[in-house]
């Protein structure tokens, strides 16, 4: 049994699970939460899967990130919008010799955390996992769950697949993760974007689940434009994706169970929406390589929009609860 201890920073959907799952195969988890906090130190967390439901009725549960234990792997499950809270929190949360792997959407959030505990301590992973919470504690997994990991370097420069990513991929393993390991993040993360960019978009403009936009011819060419679009960003950044990964996505997204994406149950919850990671960082590295986007360009002004008009919504309707 391996005795790296592990950090769960976000413990919703994503890390929720996968902590979850790392915990019932034996390993040290400590979990930050916030508004689930009382709940989930009361009666730890449940998960339903297809593979198997089970419940912990026991977990390291922690409201201060100073009072946890320095973990050998920070997991950063937080969504894009809130790493604004991560520079006060990493430093106290990881060990000497310890990594942060990066379980977020979009692209370019690994510099960002290198900015803050330096590249040599940061690893990458992109996860395939349809999940969402029920209830504080309580987890709904739907179907897949797949995480990519590879490490980060300057600039994204590809290093191959280290000892520590073995390593980290065994203990994922032995809690029945599938794990695939990439020798080039920055492709990988590209990848994932082919996927996320269309769907998480669209789910939120047109109201529809994946199924949706699958069964409509009309929105089903729109995917696929938008696919193109991603691969030639993709080719802006040296990073070639294959003629065969539309139709392989497009197959994958029939298969998958009806799925309401990240993005459109943020959207239905009034969170902020991840627009600039997933859309806006993209788009800008294609543009300094001169390479335009147009209906991605498209999606992002209209996301925008909605983003702002959601906030204020939720704003006004706080106010409103005080008086």
């Amino acid at each position: 049994m391996t005795n790296r201890n592990y950090a769960i920073v976000g413990t919703g959907a994503l890390g929720g699970f996968y902590g979850a799952r790392l915990q019932k195969a034996g390993l040290e988890v400590n979990f930050l939460l916030r508004t689930d906090y009382d709940r989930v130190k009361k009666h730890g967390l449940t998960i339903e899967s297809p593979e198997g439901d089970f419940t912990l009725p026991q977990v390291r549960a922690y409201r201060d990130a100073d009072k946890m234990p320095q973990c050998d792997v920070v997991i950063l499950a937080l969504k894009t919008t809130q790493n604004h809270l991560l520079p006060k929190l990493l430093p106290t949360l990881l060990k000497d010799n310890g990594v942060v792997l990066v379980l977020q959407n979009g692209l370019n959030a690994e510099p960002q955390i290198a900015q803050i505990v330096g590249a040599e301590r940061v690893i990458g992973g992109l996860c395939f996992l349809c999940s969402y919470k029920v209830s504080p504690g309580h987890i709904c997994h739907i179907d897949y769950g797949t995480i990519t990991l590879g490490e980060y370097a300057q600039d994204y420069k590809a290093i191959g697949i280290t000892d520590r990513l073995r390593q980290i991929a065994e203990d994922f393993q032995l809690a029945e993760i599938p794990i695939e390991m990439s020798e080039d993040l920055l492709l990988s993360r590209w990848k994932k974007l082919v996927w996320n960019i269309p769907y998480n978009g669209l789910s939120v403009i047109l109201n529809a689940r994946t199924d949706e936009l699958m069964a409509n011819p009309d929105t089903l060419i729109l995917v696929e434009e938008i696919m193109a679009e991603v691969i030639a960003a993709a080719k802006s950044c040296d990073r070639i994706i294959p003629d065969n990964f539309i139709p392989n996505m497009l197959e994958y997204t029939h298969k998958m169970k009806p799925y309401r994406t990240s993005m459109k149950i943020d959207y239905d919850e009034s969170r902020p929406l991840e627009v600039e990671a997933i859309f806006g960082n993209p788009i800008r590295v294609a543009q300094k390589a001169g390479v335009k986007l147009p209906q991605i360009e498209v999606l992002y002004r209209m996301l925008k929009f909605v983003d702002v008009q959601r906030q204020e919504a939720e704003r006004k309707r706080r106010l409103l609860d005080l008086l």
